[in-house]
């Protein structure tokens, strides 16, 4: 029989991140550990790091991962923060080799997601829920009537009149970096949600990441029809996505 408290690692560009997830109520049974992504962020030297994380919980079992990259059939498809040798490596067998454990991995922002979804304000939402982390860049994560389609890549469209990606113009990098005020900030975001609504037509955005703590800030400069609120789970979603996904995969190899 599975058990219901899994491990959840969030895999990022500066820190690996992991705790025990109780998947009856989706809190997290324990205190967060942390190590530094190491650099170079090889899958030699984030094996490790990851193995790390599972010796301290003195673990075993089913692993859910999120990973900073387009995931497919758990292959790199892209490494944009990461060491660029991970791409077209088998994530879950480097890391379940270092762990000596299954793990499941999903995108990041797609765990986080999961996380919403199951357990936050997606929870039970019917039609088009889309997620965006503002953070580094934009992460993004879509749902149909409470079904994942992975690997959205939402920040990486063209607005209009930008010669940039989206992320290159209204991540929470670019409002630091070139010291916007949260009114620049939110116009930007606005000209970004406009062209999502129009190209996807959600029932829900949910925004998570750095700037959705500050939502109240720059929310009177969000003039789409589409209903936009900030994710329940904050910090804590990518760790409890990742073991809700390494849930619900094990569950399935479970069954079959």
């Amino acid at each position: 029989m599975l058990k219901k408290l899994i491990l959840g690692i969030d895999v990022g560009a500066s820190g690996i991140k992991g705790a025990l997830v109780n998947m009856n109520t989706g809190k997290m049974e324990t205190d967060r550990f942390r190590v530094p992504t190491p650099s170079p962020a090889t899958p030699k030297n984030m094996a490790k790091a990851f193995s790390q994380i599972v010796e301290h919980f003195d673990y075993s079992g089913p692993i859910g991962c999120g990973f900073p990259a387009i995931v497919k059939k758990n292959i790199a498809k892209s490494a944009s923060n990461i060491d660029k040798s991970w791409i077209g490596v088998n994530i879950s067998e480097v890391f379940g080799k270092a762990a000596d454990c299954p793990v499941f991995v999903t995108n990041d922002a797609d765990a986080a997601g999961v996380a919403e979804m199951a357990f936050g304000l997606g929870k039970n939402k019917k039609g088009v829920v889309i997620l965006i982390t503002i953070g580094t860049g934009i992460g993004s994560a879509m749902f149909i009537d409470g079904k994942l389609i992975p690997n959205t890549e939402f920040g990486h469209f063209y607005l209009k009149n930008q010669s940039k990606v989206a992320e290159a113009y209204t991540a929470d990098s670019v409002r630091k970096k070139k010291d916007l005020s949260w009114d620049e900030f939110g116009k930007r975001f606005n000209e970004y949600l406009e062209t999502l609504e129009r190209i996807t037509s959600p029932n829900l955005i949910l925004l998570g990441g750095g700037s959705s703590k500050k939502f109240d800030l720059f929310k009177k400069k969000i003039k789409i029809d589409t209903e936009v609120v900030p994710a329940q789970l904050k910090n804590e979603a990518g760790i409890i996505g990742a073991a809700t996904y390494g849930y619900q995969k094990a569950k399935k190899l479970v069954a079959s």
